[in-house]
């Protein structure tokens, strides 16, 4: 049976879907980060002529986009607000968080929690080895492979975008894909707007095969579809709450590198014997590791540190292992 495995690691809080030794879902979620969820209260900045939406600066200094305002609200004013949406980082912006107004009847045990999206799971002190290396390593890369192919997953302001790349009959490497598909949903934690380019299918007998198995396969995630047209595009579109693990690696590499070293440093504290921590990382991803995580790890390890840098490394290659002080 699937079972949602917590793990709370330095700087993020990882959850994994786990059935049998197999992954099936997996989220990421950053401490401080205003979650789908959240009540909190802003300032209406501006409210857009002819729809009942507006522009409210929250407590923490960052913009939401507020849907459904009430016709009497006015500049100016303050708002109980419930975020629907977390802020999401893109290339070159910041997407605004939207959020809505709380209603004043609304019962706070039946408001979402801050964490309203995240589920709920048992605590691990470590995930089953390698199952969230398999996962980062997928997304940090965008792409999962099929028998005869693989698929390259990439986000740009208005859409994920899947792209079908494999050999053999085009009817063949589209079925063969769409599990994979499947999978990187779930793994990747998407949601709006997506687009599937499948190989192009002559005949619509092809294209109803593809649409079935596709539907099949994302029977239990909710969504939307379109019938895939002459050229072999699909669009799905899902429920967003909040930045993807492919959002994060496009916008925060480094950020998801250096928690992703942290890591490594806490396994091979528990892998070996040795005073001291070494970890050994390229130079710009030492600028990323915040003191606060630094002690955090100390702590966690019991072990002095020392942070070495190689500039042959890949951002994503960092090294530890534990040596004699």
């Amino acid at each position: 049976m699937a079972e949602w495995l917590i793990e709370e690691g330095i700087g993020e809080v990882r959850a994994l879907l786990v059935e049998g030794e197999q992954v099936r879902a997996a989220r990421v979620m950053w401490p401080g980060e205003t979650a789908t969820g959240t009540r909190t209260t802003g300032k209406l900045t501006a409210k857009l002529k002819g729809t009942r939406r507006g522009v409210a600066l929250l407590g923490n200094g960052t913009e939401a986009l507020v849907d459904h305002l009430p016709p009497h609200i006015t500049e100016g004013q303050s708002l109980d607000l419930v975020i629907t949406r977390a802020p999401i980082a893109e290339r070159g912006r910041l997407k605004r968080a939207q959020a809505r107004v709380a209603p004043k009847n609304e019962d706070p045990s039946d408001a979402p929690s801050p964490a309203s999206g995240w589920p709920e799971g048992r605590v691990v002190r470590r995930f089953p080895a390698g199952l969230w290396d398999e996962v980062w390593h997928a997304a940090s890369s965008g792409s999962i492979a099929f028998h005869g192919g693989e698929i390259l997953v990439s986000v740009t302001p208005a859409m994920t975008v899947i792209d079908i790349d494999g050999i053999g009959a085009p009817r063949e490497v589209a079925l063969a894909a769409v599990p994979a598909i499947a999978q990187a949903l779930a793994w990747f934690d998407l949601g709006g707007n997506i687009g599937i380019d499948f190989p192009t299918l002559q005949t619509k007998e092809d294209r109803r095969a593809v649409d079935a198995a596709l539907g099949g396969a994302l029977a239990d995630w909710p969504h939307e579809a379109t019938a895939m047209n002459g050229f072999g595009f699909v669009q799905l579109v899902a429920r967003l709450a909040g930045p993807s693990l492919l959002h994060r690696f496009a916008t925060a590499r480094l950020g998801m590198a250096a928690r992703m070293a942290l890591r490594r440093a806490e396994l091979a504290a528990d892998d070996g014997a040795g005073r001291v921590l070494e970890l050994r990382v390229h130079p710009a991803l030492k600028a990323k590791l915040k003191d606060a995580w630094l002690d955090e790890l100390a702590r966690r390890t019991g072990r002095a540190l020392r942070i070495t840098t190689d500039p042959a490394l890949a951002i994503e290659a960092a090294h530890a292992q534990l040596v004699p002080a």
